[in-house]
């Protein structure tokens, strides 16, 4: 995304990007409850498509919470209950006969610890596949060698392609959950702290990964780094504590959040000076 179109200091604390297309996802008054307690409140955002959508805040304030509502893997978790509306390309994933194996496929997810089954290398990266059936058998070799591609891994991993996936060091089993993601052709990536268990070297490769993916993929990056956050982002939304809730109290580009920050929670947050 081009950073000229940033909102500049005087704009509104919750900016809508100046947008060459629809928003790929868009949320609207996104509220989740644990029973009668909420946890996230009234949520707005809209997320344009081949950049990086970086999701920060303090810890506990529902930025993961947040990320999992965007392809329903926020059902998965017992007893929350989710309000407003996530619509992808302009229909709600809550829609009447939504697909969700075939929305999680488009809008895939990469965890904080890597996720690896207890099987080969080729066997985790066509798990997706083999799942969805949407590929043809004797195509799956190739989908899985497109995906390890992409993930940078498949030059470490061709020659011992059926030896256990667990054998790979952590940072090769996060590349592989990302072919593992990539394989079934998503076009939102959505990624949850991706680094937080990995060296410095093998953070630095999966943010470089980040960069490539962008070209052809929108990327929603939850990341507790703000030196991250400031290397990979286009767009920033920041997740703050108010009343007892998460609430995203400011969107904008990426150099406007960390230089000029327009709410105290926010300026509290990344160590500014308050905004008047």
């Amino acid at each position: 995304m081009d950073k000229s179109l940033c909102v500049t200091s005087v704009s509104p604390a919750l900016a809508r990007p100046a947008a060459l297309s629809r928003p790929v996802l868009e949320i609207r008054d996104l509220q989740v409850y644990a029973g009668s307690k909420r946890l996230l409140r009234a949520a707005r955002m809209e997320i344009q498509p081949r950049q990086v959508f970086g999701i920060i805040g303090p810890s506990g304030a529902g930025k993961s919470t947040l990320l999992r509502c965007l392809n329903r893997l926020i059902d998965l978790t017992p007893n929350l209950r989710v309000e407003g509306e996530a619509l992808f390309h302009g229909r709600s994933v809550h829609a009447p006969g939504t697909d969700v194996d075939a929305l999680r496929a488009r809008i895939g997810m990469l965890f904080q610890q890597p996720v690896v089954f207890p099987k080969s290398i080729y066997e985790n990266v066509i798990f997706g596949v083999r799942h969805l059936g949407r590929i043809r058998k004797r195509d799956w070799p190739e989908a899985a060698e497109r995906a390890l591609g992409e993930a940078a891994l498949w030059s470490e991993v061709k020659d011992r392609l059926h030896e256990p996936a667990l054998r790979l060091s952590v940072g090769q089993q996060q590349r592989l959950c990302l072919a593992r993601t990539l394989a079934v052709n998503p076009e939102i990536v959505l990624m949850d702290e991706p680094t937080s268990a990995l060296d410095p070297k093998s953070t630095e490769a999966i943010e470089e990964l980040i960069r490539q993916l962008k070209v052809q993929r929108t990327v929603v990056l939850v990341t507790h780094n703000l030196g991250q956050a400031r290397r990979l982002a286009d767009w920033v939304a920041c997740v703050c504590m108010r009343d007892g809730a998460g609430e995203v109290v400011e969107t904008a580009c990426c150099d406007s959040v960390f230089n000029h920050p327009q709410c105290r929670e926010v300026a509290d947050y990344l160590g500014r000076e308050s905004p008047n």
